[in-house]
């Protein structure tokens, strides 16, 4: 049977002939009394403390899984927008391809056009040439049926096909 300190005090030894001395086993129980009284006041001390301790540590488990919970959020976080960022760069370009081959097929369709334009262009001004070669220093550059301003147009013709490579490169 355990006693506290306070019960300690009160035990009362029974005589007997031969027993102890009743001064030394009283001094005896005051001192274990004391000590054992010094001892239960320091276990619930600790048992305080031990408590604080626990109820700090419950607090700092808790912050430490909200920290987790932060830290883990913000690295999906950080690598959905790394992500994301990746999609949209891959479709700017994308983008920008097709833009460049949408202008290239143009530039190309253009370039095809003027060629086209330059070789008809270059044909009528040989049959121009051809009929004014074929007319000869015997006729007139202008004929006296035509009206005074188809005269500037021959001469423009002819300006503008000087100027032309007739060596058949385009």
């Amino acid at each position: 049977m355990s006693y506290t300190p306070v019960e300690l005090r009160h035990v009362h030894v029974k005589r007997s002939l031969l027993g102890y001395k009743r001064d030394a086993v009283k001094d005896l129980l005051a001192e274990l009394a004391d000590s054992f009284e010094t001892v239960w006041r320091e276990r619930h001390e600790l048992a305080d403390h031990v408590e604080e301790i626990e109820h700090e540590l419950g607090q700092l488990r808790s912050r430490e899984q909200a920290l987790t919970q932060t830290l883990v959020a913000a690295e999906q976080a950080a690598t959905h927008v790394k992500e994301q960022a990746q999609r949209e760069a891959e479709l700017i370009l994308a983008e920008a391809r097709t833009e460049a081959r949408s202008v290239l097929r143009d530039a190309e369709s253009d370039r095809h056009r003027l060629q086209a334009e330059t070789r008809r262009i270059e044909a009528l001004l040989r049959s121009a040439l051809g009929l004014i070669d074929e007319a000869g220093p015997e006729r007139p550059a202008v004929p006296e049926e035509q009206p005074e301003e188809a005269a500037p147009a021959q001469r423009q013709l002819l300006k503008v096909s000087g100027g032309l490579d007739w060596g058949g490169e385009g």
